[in-house]
């Protein structure tokens, strides 16, 4: 009990005197000192973006905000890794962020992405995918389904889950080791499934690490991310986006980009049929989520053009990464930085992973360094 239970303490009276405070304007005073200060202006102030185009803050506190999806009742969701939730952020009177953060589903185990499909949420778990029957973000999901269990989950441990057109289920399985020969022949691939996590096979191989995949708006097919070997410099290999064609090989271990043998793993002949890339990156980027812009907000010329997050590098020696970039109709010769400054010098403040087009046309942006998700929106051309 406090020693002063029925009076006011000696050093609060003297400051209510040395003042002129009332009580209670003491209390907002000490509130105001005791408070933290917030850290996400001067994080924001380093973001560059063009012309017209502005960040904010949707929702913070998410933990390892990993990949995003929108309900059918408009909502967005993200999971979160280490919280091993799935987390809704409904914004219902519309002002740009979040009301509120809801947990919408716990019990995880290391959850990386999420999607929507028929009435259910999908969650690519570290060793399963499992859904929920969705009800509204608002309401009690059904009960846990566990569709595919005993997912290896060593190495690269992520799964990342998207539909297709055809309503199949895909999952990228990434490399249980920097560079190796897979025992797992599901290791290093892109597997397919029914919607119920049946008849899995191998879609697509030789891809070490395809953290983000997105089906094209218009043509149906289906794009990747993938993150190159370490340990060979600061500049070889490139980090990828591909093409993903059904039965083809990209390459990994025995070779990168535009089939050039691995200096470890290079065989004569491994390289001949593999697929390259259509667009190299600068290696250690860590390219992960991807999108199309559908979008109505941003100027005409943004239509169809794809938005990749760039995680950053963790080993080179010059960090490189920490950014969003915009590949102008997802052409290499179009890529141009988006929206950076995460990355000061040797300083990282925020490390990008999903991008997501909003109902509005906005673009989501997750970050699992500082646990918020950003939202950039076009106002006008300054």
């Amino acid at each position: 009990m406090s020693r002063y239970p029925y009076e006011t303490p000696p050093l609060t009276a003297k400051l209510l005197c040395m003042y002129n405070l009332k009580p209670i304007s003491l209390t907002i005073l000490f509130l105001i000192l005791l408070s933290p200060f917030p850290a996400h202006s001067d994080v924001l102030d380093d973001i560059e973006l063009p012309d017209g185009f502005e960040i904010t803050e949707y929702a913070k506190g998410l933990g390892d905000a990993r990949f995003m999806a929108e309900s059918p009742d408009g909502i967005l969701f993200v999971a979160s890794m280490d919280r091993g939730e799935v987390l809704s952020l409904p914004d219902k009177n519309g002002d740009g962020k979040a009301d509120d953060v809801k947990t919408f589903a716990g019990g995880l185990k290391r959850p990386n992405s999420i999607a929507f499909h028929d009435g259910y949420l999908y969650v690519g778990e570290t060793d399963k995918i499992s859904r929920f029957k969705y009800n509204g973000y608002d309401k009690k999901p059904g009960g846990k389904e566990v569709l595919v269990s005993g997912l290896p989950n060593n190495g690269h441990f992520t799964k990342t889950i998207a539909f297709g057109p055809d309503g199949k289920m895909y999952v990228s399985m990434g490399s249980s080791c920097n560079v190796c020969v897979e025992k797992d022949k599901r290791r290093a691939t892109i597997l397919v499934y029914s919607s119920e996590g049946k008849d899995g096979k191998v879609y697509a191989s030789g891809l070490r690490n395809s953290v983000g995949l997105e089906f094209h708006p218009d043509t149906g097919t289906l794009w990747a991310t993938d993150n190159g070997r370490d340990r060979l410099g600061d500049d070889i290999p490139p980090d990828e986006i591909n093409i993903i064609k059904k039965g083809k090989d990209y390459g990994w271990p025995y070779c990168y980009g535009d089939r050039i043998p691995d200096p470890d793993y290079g065989e004569p002949g491994k390289c001949t049929d593999t697929v390259e890339p259509v667009v190299k990156i600068q290696a250690h980027s860590a390219p992960l989520g991807l999108v199309f812009y559908d979008g109505d907000m941003f100027p005409d010329e943004y239509k169809g053009d794809l938005f990749v997050a760039y995680h950053g590098s963790w080993n080179r020696s010059v960090p490189t990464g920490y950014k969003v970039v915009r590949m102008k109709n997802g052409q290499p010769d179009g890529i141009e930085d988006f929206a950076y400054g995460w990355l000061q010098g040797e300083k990282r403040s925020g490390r990008p992973v999903d991008v997501l087009v909003g109902p509005s046309g906005e673009l989501s942006v997750s970050d699992d360094k500082r646990g918020v998700i950003y939202r950039i929106t076009f106002t006008e051309k300054n």
